[in-house]
């Protein structure tokens, strides 16, 4: 289960000045039905919690360059004890945005390149983003990316409706609050990494009223207990 809630407060009209407040909810079941170890307590890790608050701040450049800047705090734990230090990360992240979607140009197209830290147990640097969006036909778009890469056809003129193919990529970390030992190493965190691969549809009702629907199969799905040094503990 997913919530997110993100409100852009306009500063300067010219400059293009926006500040972002965002708040995003996530709470992930876990339900294993095979067989485990001995000290892996599957009602530990039932129900990972996620909580992100953070303030964006963007502006133009110019015309066609725009810069981001984004900070915030995440709880991210299994939450069976209340808060503990280690349940809280402290996000940063930097954007450069190359817009030339509006531009008088044959074939549209964007690039962001951006840096993303985070003070995960086990990632002492930054991971660099890049993601290039490109109309490259009447009615034909494509993303090359992370967190999603794309092909999109719409199917009239207006971009009323669209089909696409994809492949996401989605990822879940949480602190494991009373570690378990299994084979006589400790895990301290639970981490989730899954490729999906699907179809989608799109309808735009209005300009800024968009219904869309997803089919997905998941192509990898990688679920481990790790310990603060991200050493594998146990592959589930």
């Amino acid at each position: 289960f997913r919530a997110l809630l993100q409100v852009p407060i306009p500063l300067d009209k010219e400059l293009d000045k926006i500040l972002v407040a965002g708040f995003e909810y996530r709470n992930t079941n876990v339900d294993i039905n095979d067989p485990v170890p001995a000290g892996f307590n599957l009602q530990e890790v039932g129900t990972l919690q996620q909580i992100d608050g953070y303030l964006g701040y963007t502006w133009k450049f110019n015309e066609n360059w725009r810069f981001g800047v984004k900070a915030g705090a995440r709880i991210s734990s299994n939450l069976q004890d209340g808060l503990v230090s280690d349940d809280w990360i402290y996000t940063a992240s930097v954007y450069v945005i190359n817009d030339m979607k509006d531009a008088s140009t044959t074939k549209p197209y964007r690039w962001i390149f951006g840096l993303d830290y985070s003070t995960t147990p086990g990632r002492n640097y930054p991971l660099p983003l890049i993601n290039y969006y490109r109309e490259f036909h009447p009615n034909w778009t494509y993303t090359l990316g992370v967190p999603k890469t794309n092909v999109r056809h719409y199917l009239n003129d207006d971009h009323k409706d669209a089909l696409q193919a994809f492949v996401s990529l989605d990822n879940f970390f949480a602190n494991i609050q009373n570690n378990m030992v299994i084979d006589g190493r400790t895990a301290e965190n639970i981490s989730m990494t899954i490729v999906m691969g699907g179809l989608g549809y799109e309808h735009f009702f209005t300009k800024h009223l968009l219904y869309y629907a997803y089919a997905t199969h998941s192509i990898s799905n990688d679920f481990r207990l790790r310990n603060n040094e991200r050493d594998d503990i146990y592959t589930i």
